[in-house]
């Protein structure tokens, strides 16, 4: 067994999440020491960090979630490193994923009032049928299943915020390098072709950094202005343009319903990055779980009706997720441990979601499991706005793939990141139906 310090240190590194989640040290930690202290060693060219608490069990992840007035979002912002700069965090802190209550609050009403179950329904055709053809154009052949799969998110993102088809690989390019900025593979990502894009696009493309380094050396934070001073441009071009000529899509409705221009360019932040990661990580991460789960794949083909559940089991045991930062905003206790005034304290949404005391035989991989109290989509005011259009795609694509005999043809390669439980490649070959 790992010595406690080295297990401590390994959740930390996003190496170890290249072979995958640790899960047994979760469960360890959930026994022995639910709230625990965590170091932050340097990682390549990134700094070493003061370190954080780090929260495992079910029952004290929810209560962080849902106390912002003792757990802050706003603090410290909601990601494991500190911004480098107070420029950094007081960009950051303007995002809605990055405010508390009222703040936070008023944000959320206006993009609910935008982003309801009806205008959900509304796309629920476009979104099967985009994904029959997905699943269509694969058929008889060899395909990395991760790049079939990131389509669909950047695909109803783009329908969803009016951005042009022609621009549409941009959300895909932006979203690997703020997601996978630890992994040399996502880190640099460029696909979408400059020749096609629309002249908005192109402008804004002259705005990209040509270096992720700052002039004293170090790192640009790649969620910062200036690390994406290219997709803020575009934002804010797109922005003029939906004022100028409103249509019927959600971001539009957004600006009808009061966001700044400077609270849009924040809001496609936040669509372009978490609503397509999200389901970028889930979907091929529910795949292979299914592959790995052969007798539960069998036993969804012969009921599908049984697939709203395996979605929820495939989040429950996959969570695309794995951990969100708070910042305690006074002296606190959790679970026996006392917490400072200002400490880190980060929640992991993948160990609360197989805490025994909540998940009978939680490392099981059960397609009926009922209730299902996951908190892969968050919990309390800050629970995801774009839930019901991710288990709707999830849905979808899953629908699609049922019929096919699917073969693992090579070897699952995952993200190296401790943020995003991700696959950067899933090889995959898909029969069509006799």
């Amino acid at each position: 067994m790992m010595h406690a310090e080295g297990m401590h240190e390994e959740i930390f590194l996003p190496a170890t999440y290249a072979t995958g989640v640790p899960y047994d040290s979760f469960a360890k930690l959930r026994a022995e020491s639910p709230v625990t202290r965590i170091p932050e060693p340097a990682v390549g060219p990134w700094p070493a960090g003061p370190g954080y608490w780090a929260v495992f069990r079910h029952a004290d992840v929810k209560h962080v979630l849902r106390s912002p007035d003792l757990f802050s979002s706003n603090l410290g912002a909601t990601q494991i490193r500190d911004p480098d700069t107070p420029e950094d965090l007081a960009f950051v802190r303007a995002m809605m994923l990055n405010q508390d209550p009222p703040d936070h609050s008023r944000l959320r009403r206006i993009v609910a009032a935008a982003f309801t179950p009806r205008a959900v329904r509304a796309l629920e055709d476009t979104i099967d049928h985009r994904a029959r053809t997905l699943i269509g154009s694969a058929l008889g052949e060899e395909t990395d299943f991760v790049e079939l799969a990131a389509d669909l998110p950047v695909w109803t993102l783009a329908h969803i915020m009016g951005v042009p088809e022609s621009d549409r690989r941009l959300l895909y390019d932006w979203a690997s390098r703020v997601i996978g900025y630890q992994d040399e593979e996502y880190a640099g990502i460029s696909t979408a072709d400059a020749a096609t894009m629309t002249p908005m696009a192109q402008k804004a493309m002259n705005f990209r950094p040509t270096t992720t380094t700052r002039p004293d050396g170090r790192p640009i934070n790649p969620r910062s202005y200036t690390a994406l001073a290219d997709m803020f441009a575009y934002a804010h071009a797109l922005a003029a343009e939906k004022r100028s000529n409103p249509s019927d899509d959600i971001m539009s409705r957004m600006l009808e319903g009061g966001l700044t221009t400077h609270e849009f360019e924040n809001m496609f932040f936040l669509f372009a990055v978490a609503g397509n990661e999200t389901l970028r990580n889930g979907i091929p991460g529910g795949l292979l779980t299914l592959l790995s789960h052969p007798g539960e794949l069998a036993r969804l083909r012969s009921d599908p009706s049984l697939l709203p559940s395996a979605v929820e089991e495939m989040l429950r045991y996959w969570p695309p997720v794995m951990d969100f930062r708070r910042t305690a905003t006074r002296p606190v206790e959790l679970s026996g441990q006392k917490i400072n005034a200002g400490d880190k304290v980060v929640v992991y949404h993948a160990s609360a979601n197989r805490d025994e005391t909540v998940f009978p035989s939680p490392d099981r991989f059960d397609i009926t499991r009922t209730p299902n109290d996951h908190v892969s989509f968050g919990f309390g005011p800050h629970f995801c706005l774009g839930a019901h259009l991710a288990r709707t795609q999830m849905r979808a694509i899953f629908r699609e793939l049922l019929p096919h005999d699917i073969t693992l043809t090579g070897t699952p390669v995952r993200l190296a990141s401790n943020f995003q439980n991700g696959l950067k490649h899933l090889p995959v070959h898909l029969a069509p139906t006799p």
